[in-house]
């Protein structure tokens, strides 16, 4: 998981520099947006692979998988937007606490 995180560092440098000319608070709060557009994109795509949109594209789950994915890069930019000193660390606490082995070990305590 460093890995990705080096690589959202990185990311989040090339679009801070991008967005320099906005505040801060506006920067977090588009990258926050950006989870729900390729959330959105995600569901796009299901609905074309199951023939349930109007737009008449085409879909399979190769493009489903691509804007979930999408979603999560995003998604750990926004968390580094948010807090860049400890994203990584906030991340691994939710994640613990979220997971079915993270609600037990929080019962038992």
């Amino acid at each position: 998981m460093d890995a990705i995180w080096d690589d959202i560092e990185k990311l989040s440098a090339v679009c801070r520099a991008a967005g320099a000319h906005l505040p801060d608070e506006e920067l977090r709060s588009l990258q926050i947006g950006k989870v729900a557009e390729e959330a959105g994109e995600a569901m796009h795509a299901l609905h074309g692979l199951k023939g349930l949109t109007t737009c008449g594209d085409d879909h399979d789950w190769n493009e489903v998988q691509n804007d979930l994915v999408g979603a999560v890069i995003a998604a750990l930019l926004a968390m580094h937007y948010v807090s860049p000193a400890d994203a990584r660390v906030t991340f691994d606490e939710i994640f613990h606490r979220r997971t079915r082995r993270g609600r037990e070990a929080a019962r038992a305590v």
